[in-house]
């Protein structure tokens, strides 16, 4: 897969799946421009690539204001944008009755309203053909306690990414989704104990937690030309995983 010359756009592109996304891009000779919300990991992030093709914006995309920063750069840059990942979020597991109102805003600011406006901001600065790359999740097919917010915000991501299919596709632009399982990033380990982690593995058929680059490589599969008559696919990464929850 050749991406030499490619504009490509990532949110939440510091740190877990998503820096290893922006960094496969990288090597494959793409433009890349990763957001991210702390200067720290994207200046981490910017040394670890060391591309000078690699563009770091401090941006929160959970807000009107950090996704229109984000629209004047695209379109300071003049150049098209080809793939564009959607891919920041976080997560706050808890009960429902223990569920904050904070903490439900949050949730569903970065991972729908966040990605819903970045997506409207940017539609006119896609290329014709484009590539549109949701990350969901594999909660959205499961019913883990503590998780019902975050499973609501990866459920609404992907009605939002079906609708968006059919109101692309005059432009051929393709719009997909990568729906991880657990996956071995610095969110899961901070927010999971070693026997969580373990046990999250064992729902798996290969038995292990999976790698940000394995994710990384699935996207890089869906944005290129050999994906080229996949549109409106969920793609799950999970290694076979049973339907599981956090314990």
């Amino acid at each position: 897969m050749d991406f030499k010359n490619k504009k490509v756009v990532i949110t939440g592109g510091s740190q877990g799946i998503g820096f290893a996304t922006a960094k496969a891009f990288s090597q494959k000779g793409a433009n890349v421009l990763i957001t991210g919300r702390n200067a720290d990991s994207l200046r981490k992030a910017a040394d670890e690539i060391n591309s000078s093709t690699l563009q770091t914006l401090l941006a929160d995309t959970s807000t009107i204001e950090g996704i229109r920063a984000l629209e004047k750069v695209v379109a300071e840059s003049g150049q098209s944008v080809d793939v564009l990942y959607l891919n920041a979020a976080i997560g706050v597991f808890a009960p429902i009755q223990q569920v904050t109102e904070a903490d439900f805003d949050a949730q569903f600011n970065t991972n729908v309203k966040g990605h819903f406006f970045t997506l409207q901001k940017l539609i006119p600065h896609l290329a014709d053909g484009a590539s549109v790359i949701f990350t969901s999740s594999g909660v959205v097919r499961a019913a883990g306690t503590a998780s019902s917010v975050y499973s609501a915000t990866k459920a609404a991501l992907n009605k939002i990414a079906d609708i968006a299919v059919n109101e692309l596709a005059d432009r051929k632009i393709r719009v997909n989704i990568v729906s991880p399982g657990p996956i071995q990033t610095p969110g899961l380990l901070s927010l999971t104990t070693a026997e969580t982690q373990a046990y999250l593995a064992s729902r798996s058929a290969l038995q292990r937690l999976g790698r940000a680059d394995e994710v990384a490589n699935t996207v890089l599969f869906l944005a290129s030309e050999d994906a080229g008559y996949v549109n409106g696919a969920d793609i799950a990464v999970d290694g076979g995983s049973i339907q599981y929850m956090l314990k």
